[in-house]
C-alpha cells in the first residue's frame, strides 16, 4: 500500500455530531476509547459486543466518562463537543458467521444510516481452535467477521445522507511484518503456531483494505487500515497463566489505550483522510506495509476465496 496521500502536520478535528459509528470489540481497550471519543465529539456510536454483562458495562464506562470533560493538559483526550452522541450496543460473538449477517440485520433494522465502520474486535489464540463454521478462530475471528460484516453493510455505507464520504477503518498490526498466507492451508491444520496465525490474519487485514479500496474506487466510501501500536490491554490474557503473567510485565513499555486508539479515531474523524483510501496508517501517518502486504493478485486471491467462506 502506497503513500498517495496529502496529509498536514495538524490534523484538524471535525465535529462527528450527527454521524453515527459502528465500533466492533468495543467493550474495553482501544475499542472502547476508540468509541469514547467519538461520541466525544458528538457521533451516534454503537459499540459490539460479545458478552452482554462486559459490554452494559462497557456502556456505561464510556457514559460515565462523556458526563466529564478530558483531564486538562491530557494530550491523548479529543476536545470535548457541548452536546456528546448518545452511545448504545450490539451483541454478537464475530467468530460466529450467522452472527455476523444477524448484526448486520440487526443494525439496518434499528439505524437509517451509518457513516464510519471501525472493525476493531480480534485475538490473539495459542491453541488452535475450531469456530461453529468450522474455520480456525483465529482467522475467523480476525479476517473473516471484517470481511462478511463490511459486505453486510456496505448497502447501507454507500447510501448515507450527503455529505463527506463514508469510511471502513480496519484495525490491523505491523505483526503482520514477515507473515505470508499459505493458500493451501489457510486454516493452519498442519502445524499450528499462535503467532504465525495471528500474524497472518493482521496481513489479511491489510490485503483486504487494499482490494475493498480498490473496488471502492468512485464510490462514497473510502478504506483505511491502520496499526495502533503496542497497547496495554486485556489482549491475550485468555491464553493462559503464563500469558497473564507475561503481559503486565510487557505492558510497561506499552502504549496507554488512549494512545493506542489516536489513529483508529484519526481516520474514522479526520478531515485529512476524507478522499484517502488504501492506505496504512501508524500513529495518524501513513506507513509501510511489508512486500507481501503489497501483493495486489494475492489481495484479489484472498478476496475471492473470502467470498466463498462465508457464502
Amino acid at each position: 500500500m502506497e503513500d498517495k496521500s496529502q496529509l498536514s502536520n495538524q490534523p484538524s478535528t471535525l465535529s462527528l455530531t450527527g454521524k453515527t459509528i459502528l465500533v466492533t470489540g468495543g467493550t474495553g481497550g482501544i475499542g472502547e476509547v476508540t468509541a469514547r471519543e467519538l461520541a466525544r465529539q458528538g457521533a451516534e456510536v454503537i459499540i459490539v459486543g460479545r458478552n452482554l454483562e462486559r459490554t452494559q458495562a462497557a456502556l456505561q464506562r464510556i457514559r460515565t466518562a462523556l458526563q466529564s470533560p478530558p483531564i486538562a493538559g491530557e494530550k491523548d483526550q479529543q476536545a470535548i463537543v457541548e452536546d456528546p452522541g448518545q452511545v448504545d450496543y450490539l451483541l454478537a460473538d464475530l467468530s460466529d458467521l450467522s452472527q455476523v449477517r444477524h448484526l448486520a440485520g440487526e443494525y439496518q433494522q434499528r439505524y437509517d444510516r451509518l457513516d464510519v465502520l471501525i472493525n476493531n474486535a480480534g485475538g490473539y489464540f495459542s491453541n488452535r481452535h475450531t469456530t461453529v463454521d468450522g474455520y480456525e478462530l483465529t482467522f475467523a475471528l480476525n479476517h473473516l467477521s471484517y470481511f462478511l460484516l463490511t459486505q453486510e453493510l456496505l448497502p447501507i455505507l454507500e447510501a448515507r445522507a450527503n455529505g463527506a464520504s463514508a469510511r471502513v477503518v480496519n484495525v490491523s498490526s505491523n505483526a503482520h511484518h514477515g507473515a505470508t498466507l499459505d493458500f493451501d492451508d489457510l486454516q493452519l491444520e498442519h502445524g499450528f503456531n499462535g503467532w504465525r496465525a495471528y500474524s497472518s490474519s493482521k496481513l489479511a487485514n491489510i490485503l483486504f483494505t487494499t482490494e475493498l479500496a480498490r473496488r471502492l474506487a468512485g464510490k462514497p466510501v473510502t478504506a483505511n487500515v491502520l496499526h495502533p501500536g503496542f497497547v496495554a490491554t486485556n489482549f491475550a490474557k485468555n491464553n493462559g497463566l503464563l500469558y497473564r503473567l507475561a503481559m503486565p510485565i510487557a505492558h510497561l513499555f506499552a502504549l496507554s489505550p488512549e494512545q493506542g486508539a489516536r489513529t483508529s479515531v484519526y481516520l474514522a474523524a479526520s478531515a485529512e483522510v476524507s478522499q484517502v483510501s488504501g492506505v496504512y496508517f501508524e500513529k495518524e501517518r501513513p506507513a509501510r506495509t511489508s512486500e507481501a502486504a503489497r501483493d495486489t493478485e494475492t489481495a484479489r486471491r484472498l478476496w475471492e476465496i473470502s467470498a466463498e467462506m462465508v457464502d
